[in-house]
């Protein structure tokens, strides 16, 4: 039995896994929200009870940077230390890991029916690369040696955005006036959504509806009301918002793939991508994708799919976990 987590600005979810035959089974999941709790520990502490089962392991997959077992959580105020869950629970070994590496490790585990393909390109073994916007913005790499996949994390989302057009460059100088730097983070997320829609209110592009402004004002996740109106084609605002962030997503996953020479393919994953799925198979993300000059026809030749598993975080944790315990060989493909 594994322990294993991932989590997020928003969500943090936990579980139990154990393998038979070779498969991962969840055996008891749960789903906090994140900032209703001081830290990960005391999370832990509460999924666990009265401690009947002991995991032989744990696992968490890490919305930011890890390294020497700590992380800061990246759109959350917590700082989560391995040595310290390890001792409150009992539990040895614990691992921290970027929450993207685990995306990478979980692909194995993947099935057909957990894939939306958004280019076919050409079947190549090589490097592929994960990108997936949520809370924040995810990229990780996944380097091919030959023989073996060996997945390794990245802060891509918090490099600096491009514009692709002068729509794009007037939304980038709004941002600059308003963060000082840009990061794809700042488009390619839930609030980056909602700074997409911001601009196009205050730079009177669009006009927002007042009964749009009053559902706004009290939602608890104006991205989340965005994205539905724009899916409903209930405001144009709103369609026009998400038109942005396809094609910018679109553009900065052919930037990650350039970046890596992912002919292997690149994963899109994360919270948002699955529940927006008629935008992200219409014509604008993989346009933008392709969009490189003289990488075009680069570009065409890499698979793109999108992974509609919203499980494969812990999955790719527990493989994670299994592969350190059993110092076995790196994921083959």
């Amino acid at each position: 039995m594994i322990l294993v987590g991932d989590i997020g600005g928003t969500h943090t979810r936990l579980a139990l896994l154990s393998q038979k035959e070779g498969r991962l089974v969840l055996e008891r999941e749960r789903i906090y929200p994140s900032r209703e709790h001081p830290g990960l520990t005391e999370i832990v502490t509460h999924f666990m009870g009265d401690k009947s089962v002991l995991p032989e392991a744990a696992c968490f997959g890490i919305a930011g940077p890890v390294l020497n077992g700590r992380a800061n959580v990246s759109n959350l105020a917590w700082v989560v230390d391995a040595l310290h869950i390890s001792r409150n629970s009992a539990i040895s070994p614990v691992w921290l890991i970027n929450d993207l590496m685990a995306h990478a490790c979980g692909i194995v585990d993947l099935e057909d029916a957990d894939l939306i393909v958004l280019n076919t390109g050409t079947a190549c073994s090589g490097h592929a690369a994960l990108i997936a916007a949520g809370t924040g913005l995810g990229e990780a790499g996944i380097f091919w040696d030959g023989s073996a996949y060996h997945p390794f994390p990245g802060e891509g989302g918090h490099a600096d955005l491009a514009p692709g057009n002068e729509l794009e460059s007037a939304l980038h100088a709004y941002l600059m006036k308003r963060f000082g730097h840009v990061s794809c983070e700042r488009v390619l997320s839930g609030p980056g959504i909602k700074n997409v829609y911001d601009f196009l209110h205050d730079s009177k592009i669009e006009q927002e509806p007042s009964w749009l402004k009053e559902e706004l004002e009290r939602s608890l996740d104006p991205a989340a009301l965005i994205s539905q109106y724009a899916m409903e084609t209930k405001a144009p605002i709103c369609e026009h918002t998400l038109d942005i962030f396809v094609s910018v997503y679109g553009a900065e996953a052919g930037n990650l793939a350039l970046r890596v020479m992912a002919v292997g393919g690149i994963f899109v994953s994360g919270g948002i991508a699955g529940k927006i799925l008629p935008k992200m198979q219409g014509p604008l993300f993989m346009k933008a994708f392709l969009a490189k000059g003289r990488m075009t026809s680069l570009l065409e030749s890499v698979p793109v799919k999108l992974i509609v598993n919203e499980h494969i975080g812990l999955f790719g944790a527990a493989r994670y976990a299994m592969m350190r315990q059993e110092k076995a060989s790196p994921i083959r493909s």
